[in-house]
């Protein structure tokens, strides 16, 4: 099922008049808490007798004695001709004063029961409250799947300002949706007559005149047994009626006394049917629950407008950012098919770089989804560009791709497919792989094999590009320009250099981080909230691909740091190296929440090299809990490239990390991290086997170095990188 296209038009359409529902329910939640505040509190051993003595002293006529949900209690009698409804102390009898239903909650309930349109409207309400059911259903699917699984809900939420709204309030108030919905529902079923929750009829019952007067209440047995907190209803004899009884509505049942004698006439046992209405009724509405319930269902009700808004705000953007590819030949004319699976979007933007490359060579070229995978007459290439989701699984619009593959018959043509991903998730590109081996079993051939491209690389895409011409055999040059977010214009404040080694020196940039307001943030303007790990995407003038760095900070330290070795021919490095203070760059904020580290007191080994430093710099610089934290620092000569070297010295003396192993490989007798984890390999047994955290942050060599060291190390274990990786304790972040 497709979830998330489920998810975002039951959002957008019915969601409009949820929206409606969900104002006038928090609304609704004011009034049993304001009633629940003036209801005094009645003693449990009070009893129904108890209360009718002192009633008697202070009201004449008293008609009816009603025990609303909140608790308050009501007594409805005649002053004359004119009828009155006062609220009485249970335990004395005491007037409180009159009783008058508020209009505007009888307004308001009107229109969140049935919009105003009495039975249509009831049954509108209804299908909106399903609605509301499946939005919630579809809405548990997918936050499980951004998240990684039912283990990861606790874990930080990362992603754009509406990304985190959205997600956050899904994560807080769910549960309490759901609940609202099912229970709206079951309310519905009754108030149509779908389901009857009514005892039998009532019984032929009546007093029998003994020439003598009705017995007081206060002495009737079974109102002496009965406790008020139990009481619904307690309907008094008519004066002008001999043969009336007394009538008793209670939490147990229905009750018919003689009014003479006080003998019980009949009684009613309240249906399963009618307690589990009662029970639904106040679970949606709180009356008749401790306060603070009914308080949970207004805040739950309110964030529905929020759920709208963000939404709404996140459909909008998801729609402006498709790329939109023109050309597009029909599939029976086209020698070039390209077939493209996409969670957001960002996928189609390769797609349509390769496709008008493809076409500047005189090719005609068809897109299309994956979900639509197919042959043609004239083809004579086939391509894949496929993201992975969440852990593993495949964009919701091509979740039925295999199977399509597995029921076309092979052909002669080659289909190269090419996986788009994140590194941190264990099931790297893995619907890319997934897709590869069912080509294989039916058959197909590939002009390459699998590549996969890590955090939308430009520059891992062209290099595909370069082999992929090579294979065609004939010149491609893939322009690919991605669509960039808003960009915001930070300032440099102060600046670092070190001269490195080779010929490439490096410099630590210290910007003024701009706060964006809250309305800013929402509309996705201004520059997001970060943390260190993150990536700040920075387009260097002249170019058109953003290059990413690694934050050194967060936003609580109250600026934004990087590390930088200039490289030579490197466009962005070189602008970036040659800032001064003052100077101002183009930027924007893209999470890397598979790197975060969570917010606990878990051991964690950080292993970096060179500029890889930078985000371990940061998670140390934030360590206030003082967790554990063990740095192992890689560099070449501590006197050209120890970055960092002072205020992790300074960290170190506040406890911010608890130890520190730098190796300087042009030393003599250098050596490398690897080195330095195989030395230790004792304690970092230990530390991984105490439930230790590991993240590594360099080259893909030295990442690779690493983990085949950190392999050995763990095979008494028998852990490994990869089982580290499953359960979330080993991210990399390499370049």
């Amino acid at each position: 099922m497709d979830w998330k296209r489920l998810h975002r038009w039951l959002g957008l359409i019915p969601g409009s008049i949820l929206l409606v529902l969900g104002l006038t329910g928090a609304l609704l939640a004011i009034d049993p808490v304001q009633q629940a505040w003036q209801a005094p509190a009645a003693a449990d051993s009070l009893t129904v007798a108890d209360m009718l003595e002192g009633v008697s002293r202070t009201i004449s006529g008293v008609e009816e004695i009603r025990r609303l949900p909140s608790g308050v209690l009501v007594a409805y009698s005649f002053d004359g001709e004119q009828p009155r409804a006062d609220r009485i102390d249970p335990a004395s009898g005491d007037i409180l004063g009159s009783y008058q239903p508020s209009v505007l909650p009888r307004w308001v309930k009107n229109l969140h029961r049935s919009l105003l349109l009495g039975d249509a409207g009831r049954w509108g309400a209804a299908i909106v409250a399903a609605c509301m059911l499946l939005i919630s259903a579809s809405g548990l699917v997918l936050l499980l799947r951004h998240l990684g699984g039912w283990k990861q809900l606790p874990a930080q939420v990362r992603g754009s300002s509406l990304q985190r709204v959205h997600v956050l309030a899904g994560r807080m108030a769910l549960a309490m949706l759901l609940l609202i919905s099912v229970t709206a529902l079951c309310m519905s079923a009754v108030t149509l007559g779908m389901v009857a929750i009514d005892s039998d009829a009532e019984p032929g019952v009546t007093s029998l005149p003994i020439g003598q007067p009705g017995m007081a209440g206060s002495q009737i047995p079974f109102l002496r047994d009965l406790a008020v907190a139990d009481l619904r209803k307690l309907s008094f004899p008519d004066a002008s009626d001999a043969e009336d009884t007394w009538k008793v509505v209670s939490r147990g049942g229905e009750a018919w006394i003689d009014r003479y004698s006080g003998r019980l006439l009949a009684w009613h046992d309240a249906t399963p049917a009618q307690q589990f209405y009662d029970w639904v009724r106040m679970l949606h509405s709180g009356e008749g629950a401790w306060w603070p319930w009914a308080l949970l269902l207004g805040l739950t009700a309110g964030s529905i407008p929020l759920f709208w808004l963000s939404g709404l705000l996140m459909w909008r953007q998801a729609r402006r950012d498709l790329p939109r590819i023109g050309n597009n030949s029909p599939l029976a004319q086209a020698d070039m098919l390209i077939f493209v699976a996409s969670e957001g979007g960002s996928t189609w933007a390769f797609a349509r770089a390769l496709h008008e490359a493809l076409a500047r060579n005189g090719h005609r070229v068809h897109s299309a989804g994956l979900e639509h995978f197919q042959s043609g007459p004239q083809a004579r290439q086939i391509f894949i560009l496929a993201a992975t989701y969440g852990n593993g699984q495949p964009p919701a619009h091509a979740s039925r791709a295999i199977a399509r593959i597995e029921e076309q018959r092979a052909g002669a043509l080659p289909v190269t497919v090419l996986g788009f991903g994140d590194r941190q998730f264990p099931a790297f590109c893995a619907f890319a792989a997934a897709i590869e081996q069912a080509l294989l079993r039916q058959g197909w051939s590939g002009l390459l094999p699998l590549e996969r491209i890590h955090g939308q690389s430009a520059q891992q895409f062209m290099l595909w590009g370069e082999a992929l011409a090579r294979a065609l055999g004939e010149p491609l040059t893939l322009d690919y320009r991605p669509r960039l977010p808003e960009m915001t214009t930070l300032r440099l404040t102060a600046r670092q250099e070190y001269p490195g080694c080779d010929d490439r020196p490096s410099v630590i940039l210290r910007f003024r981080w701009p706060r964006a307001g809250i309305r800013d943030r929402l509309l996705g303007r201004g520059l997001a909230r970060f943390a260190a790990g993150d990536l700040v995407g920075i387009v260097p003038p002249g170019g058109a691909v953003p290059r990413h760095y690694s934050l050194a900070s967060g936003s609580e330290d109250g600026f934004l740091e990087i590390c930088v070795r200039r490289l030579p021919g490197g466009l962005c490095s070189t602008h970036l190296f040659g800032l001064a203070p003052g100077d101002t760059v183009q930027a924007f904020i893209r999470p890397n929440p598979g790197f975060a580290l969570p917010d606990d007191s878990r051991p964690v080994i950080l292993v970096g090299a060179g500029t890889g430093v930078a985000p371990l710099a940061g998670f140390i610089r934030r360590n206030d809990r003082r967790a554990p934290m063990h740095l192992y620092l890689g560099a070449r000569d501590p006197a050209r490239d120890f970055y960092f070297g002072p205020e992790i010295a300074h960290w170190r003396s506040e406890g911010r990390v608890a130890s520190v192993q730098a190796t300087f490989s042009r030393l003599p007798g250098g050596a490398h991290v690897q080195d330095a984890l195989r030395h230790d390999a004792e304690r970092v047994r230990d530390l991984v086997s105490r439930g230790a955290l590991v993240r590594v942050c360099g080259s893909h060599a030295m990442a690779r170095g690493v983990a085949a060291v950190l392999d050995g190390i763990l095979a008494s274990l028998r852990l490994s990188v990869q089982q580290l990786k499953i359960k979330g304790r080993y991210a990399e972040d390499v370049f």
